[in-house]
């Protein structure tokens, strides 16, 4: 008991120690260098620091191969660090530093022939995912994966949606002064009117479907215009469309090709459009020894049934899961409205909660890894 004790002091310890770490997107050497000390302590082996900044490391023996990742970055805006009761706050405390040091020492708990744990500190999570594109290019030969994020202890993210970004430049023939705004078609009001033509089409028939599985299409910016009284002969706008697991990017990509043609004609005006981001779906197979092994764990540890969500964003999952084809789950303690908040914590009982849950999940993945092979 004492043993766990002074464990516990020690978790708590460190991630105070990576919270005083102020580490933006690309700028998270220090956490880099501190991670890679700290396996060391612990045991790991094989601890690099790969080429664009990702901490990794090796702990145990034998299959299956887990990797276990979260992300070193934070957004940007400093919270001051301190304790208050059974709350520890930090910039990262929920998103995702709790998760990550979570990871660290329930793979710190694995001894040989256990199953081998790949323990990994990524970068630019928050920005544009540098670290996770650099890590799929590796043939590291993983059976499963968890990403550390800020879920609950008691939710697992087994889904996350797909995203296209679009940029849509909408041109019109002429441009006329603004007293006399009949002379010329606008590009601007021609854009906004594409726009919500374009976000109904693009939404219908879903009444039935909940928000989990809505595909959502959102104007997130629009530039037109050269000045104050001149109607704008060209106008730009972004859509961010997400995807649900039941369609692809390229079935989308497709419709909007077909309604951009369609509304354009019935405008017309001349439409452009270019596919600034393109991530699908991702949804882990729900039978998984993964998905099993974590809801047991989370039911010997807290008493209480997981429950399993499927979430409106995207995540490093998606990359992963899409390219390795491995079951791939996002789970960690911390609560995921206090990411990005001026005031982020987490508290310290769920933080330690969240390191046991790992341990038990790992052990019970080796057994279900091992009967699935037999």
């Amino acid at each position: 008991m004492a043993n766990h004790l002074s464990e516990s002091r020690f978790a708590v310890k460190m991630l105070e120690k990576a919270l005083r770490l102020y580490t933006p997107s690309l700028s998270e050497k220090p956490l880099a260098e501190f991670l890679a000390d700290k396996c060391d302590d612990l045991g790991f082996e094989d601890i690099e620091i790969d080429e664009v900044g990702n901490v990794i490391a090796k702990k145990g023996t034998g299959s299956p191969k887990i990797m276990l990742c979260g992300h070193m970055d934070v957004v940007p805006g400093k919270v001051k660090v301190r304790k208050e009761g059974d709350l520890l706050y930090g910039r990262g405390a929920s998103d995702a530093k709790a998760p990550l040091m979570a990871m660290l020492f329930a793979a710190a708990s694995i001894q040989n022939n256990n199953g081998t744990i790949i323990f990994v500190g990524a970068v630019d999570e928050e920005g544009n995912a540098t670290g996770i594109k650099n890590l799929v290019k590796k043939e590291i030969g993983i059976d499963y994966a968890i990403f550390g994020e800020p879920s609950g202890i008691n939710q697992v993210t087994i889904a996350y949606k797909g995203r296209l970004a679009i940029n849509l430049k909408i041109s019109v023939n002429d441009s006329s002064h603004a007293s006399a705004p009949w002379l010329s078609k606008n590009a601007i009001h021609e854009s906004m009117i594409f726009a919500r033509e374009l976000k109904e089409r693009l939404e219908e028939n879903q009444e039935d479907r909940s928000k989990g599985m809505l595909l959502t299409s959102s104007m997130t910016e629009i530039r037109g215009g050269t000045s104050h009284n001149i109607t704008p002969k060209e106008c730009e706008t972004t859509f961010d469309i997400r995807i649900p697991v039941d369609m692809n990017c390229k079935t989308i990509e497709q419709k909007i090709a077909t309604l951009v043609k369609e509304i354009s004609q019935k405008r017309q005006v001349e439409a452009f459009y270019s596919i600034l981001d393109e991530t699908e779906p991702f949804e882990a197979p729900h039978n998984s020894p993964l998905v099993r092994a974590l809801t047991l764990g989370i039911l010997e540890e807290t008493q209480s049934r997981a429950t399993l969500i499927r979430k409106t964003g995207t995540g490093d999952m998606n990359v992963l899961g899409n390219q390795w084809a491995i079951p791939v789950v996002t789970y960690g303690p911390g609560d995921p409205h206090e990411a990005h908040t001026i005031d982020e914590k987490v508290s310290i009982e769920e933080y330690l909660k969240g390191i046991e849950i790992l341990k038990k999940t790992l052990q019970h993945l080796k057994r279900l890894h091992d009967r699935k092979m037999q």
